[in-house]
């Protein structure tokens, strides 16, 4: 099929047909196998938004041959060649940040003030591998005994099957593709079906900043397990990486484990952010509202419960609810909205459930809680207090625009109270006291810690978690290190 047009400044109906609905194989664009399509839904009103093409297990297998040829060319390509196609996708991004904006808006439903800052984060991912791809490194070294030489080297290892969330439709494939473009990995990319819309502009501007074809290849799918599957019995297939449900991540590890697959995780978190008697009031709750209604709430680094010293709870829980009641619900392509809608129905009536469960137990409602009238998927932003230990809310990932607060009295049991969950992706802590921040620090079972700020997120640092919340790490100097092998050469002399 012929090039689609370049992504320009228009209106929702231009944005949307400048994007390419087919499947990006091998450098060229095609149609799935037998013709398939699936819809893309607006989730702020619940209509289809236009079709994309839906692969079947043929056109995943073509898009892995097409990576497995590409890649020993590609891993040979000189690293600051690789940085530079990095850095012209960088510019092409940041030239089109409003058009982009506007496409993320209407498939994922954030509002378009969000929009341009998760462009603006993740195009930070091509700028930052742009710069490590010249970066990759060995050793050289004397044998203990004086009879040889060490040497080591660090190599791409080969085609990847990157699989990205819906959150986070742009800076979870900016994240994973620029390391292993930089890296000099080929690779099969599957965004998620309810927002493939960014991800297949992303591969259009990736071609356009030169690209070889065959490096990238995007398969967009409504059957994701029967599609996906078979290619994980492939040879050619050397890594797997992973954002989304710890549930799914179990099983994906497990697969790929048949076959001893490289793989990297970034799974489920249960955030809790923890306010200490001597933190700074203001600064907690500008921090609990960044940490807690980032992307509607729907992002796995979302505050899960706040955990609030006795003495500054009840004044906490006011100040919390009263900032929330103060926004604006609404499409995210309107002027002023602060939160969009949730990304589909069942996850409106989940978040909806874990808010009837904990005031069932006793919790109380401070704002929101209620379902609103009309079209879409809306959620008010909800605060609850005197959440009981035993309520869901409290246990599971809500993924949504809701903050249960508990008191406590002592940091131990603060401490404990954090760490009572399967998930350690992040953690929030508010204190003046730096002998306090440095023990907690050290305390919590979470591969990152928020201190005295609501977010954690930066491409020049490593981002990952601990326990259930996975392994590996994406973004910083370990970023790169997902996507090299090391070879180790021994010299005899």
């Amino acid at each position: 099929m012929s090039q689609p047009a370049k992504l320009g400044s228009a209106g929702e109906d231009a944005v949307l047909a400048a994007v390419p609905k087919e499947l990006f194989i091998g450098g060229d664009w095609r149609e799935a196998e037998g013709g398939g399509r699936f819809p893309v839904e607006d989730p702020a009103t619940g209509e289809a938004l236009c079709v994309v093409a839906d692969a079947t297990g043929a056109d995943a297998r073509a898009a892995l041959a097409a990576a497995s040829e590409a890649q020993a060319e590609w891993a040979s390509h000189p690293p600051r060649e690789r940085g530079e196609i990095l850095r012209r996708a960088f510019d092409l991004i940041a030239s089109r940040l409003d058009e982009l904006a506007l496409l993320m808006t209407l498939e994922m439903g954030k509002s378009v003030a969000e929009s341009r800052a998760e462009i603006a984060y993740a195009n930070e991912f091509l700028r930052w591998f742009s710069e490590e791809a010249v970066r990759i490194d060995g050793r050289y070294s004397v044998s203990p005994n004086g009879a040889g030489r060490l040497i080591t080297m660090r190599q791409p290892v080969g085609p990847c099957l990157l699989i990205t969330p819906w959150n986070f439709p742009l800076a979870m494939g900016t994240r994973k593709v620029g390391p292993a473009i930089a890296a000099g990995c080929t690779m099969v990319v599957k965004p998620a079906m309810q927002t493939p819309l960014s991800m297949l502009a992303f591969a259009a501007i990736l071609a356009e900043a030169g690209l070889p074809a065959g490096v990238l290849n995007v398969i967009t799918t409504s059957h994701s397990g029967e599609v996906m599957d078979p290619l994980f019995d492939d040879e050619r297939l050397r890594k797997l990486s992973f954002t989304g449900s710890t549930e799914v991540g179990r099983r994906l590890a497990a697969r790929a484990m048949d076959r001893v697959l490289r793989v990297s995780m970034e799974l489920g978190g249960n955030a809790p952010f923890i306010v200490f008697a001597d933190a700074d009031l203001d600064a907690a709750v500008d921090g609990a509202m960044i940490a807690k209604l980032r992307n509607v709430g729907e992002a796995c680094t979302a505050a899960n419960r706040f955990h609030v010293a006795a003495p500054l709870a009840e004044q906490f829980a006011e100040r919390l609810a009263a900032r929330m009641q103060g926004l604006r619900l609404g499409r995210g392509t309107e002027p002023d909205v602060d939160l969009g809608p949730l990304i589909n129905a069942t996850q409106r009536e989940k978040v909806h459930e874990l808010v009837l469960d904990a005031t069932a137990r006793g919790a109380r409602l401070l704002t929101g809680g209620e379902l609103p009238d009309g079209r879409g998927y809306f959620y008010p932003p909800t605060v609850l207090s005197d959440v009981p230990a035993d309520s869901r809310l409290l246990t599971e990932e809500i993924f949504g625009p809701v903050a249960p607060i508990v008191a406590f009295e002592r940091d131990e049991e603060a401490i404990a109270a954090a760490n009572e969950t399967e998930y350690g992706l992040v953690a929030y802590i508010y204190t003046r006291q730096l002998d306090r921040a440095l023990r907690v620090a050290e305390a919590l079972e979470s591969g990152m810690i928020g201190l005295n700020q609501g977010m954690v997120s930066n491409p020049a640092a490593p981002f990952g978690g601990v326990k259930q919340s996975g392994f590996g790490r994406e973004g910083g100097h370990e970023g790169m290190q997902e996507y090299l092998a090391t070879k180790y050469v021994a010299l005899a002399l």
